[in-house]
């Protein structure tokens, strides 16, 4: 039996292997939309209403971010809310895994 300890879960474990890290974030506030754009040429499109201490804040107070967790992480200071990359990447998971979905395309 293999006894060695993985200190990073599955998720974790991509984000530090690949140095995914969040350099820039965009809102359109009229599509309830967060564009978190990573240094590896991805952008992660984020539903505000999805998230209970995003959903009703004004835009002045989502603006007011700084990105934390040697880039892995946001927060709003305003709101006190952070989120992190592990956790949208579980929330995708979740919602596309966890459905009625027969396929999951990865191109």
């Amino acid at each position: 039996m293999n006894t060695s300890y993985n200190k990073y879960d599955s998720i974790e474990k991509l984000i530090f292997d690949e140095g995914l890290k969040i350099s820039s974030l965009v809102f359109d506030f009229s599509k309830d939309k967060m564009f978190i754009h990573l240094n590896k040429n991805l952008t992660l499109i984020v539903r505000l209403s999805l998230y209970k201490g995003l959903k009703k804040a004004n835009p002045e107070s989502l603006t007011n971010f700084a990105v934390i967790a040697n880039g892995t992480g946001i927060h709003w200071p305003e709101l006190d809310e952070d989120l992190s990359l592990k956790g949208f990447f579980r929330d995708f998971l979740r919602q596309h895994v966890g459905g009625d979905h027969k396929e999951l395309v990865i191109a």
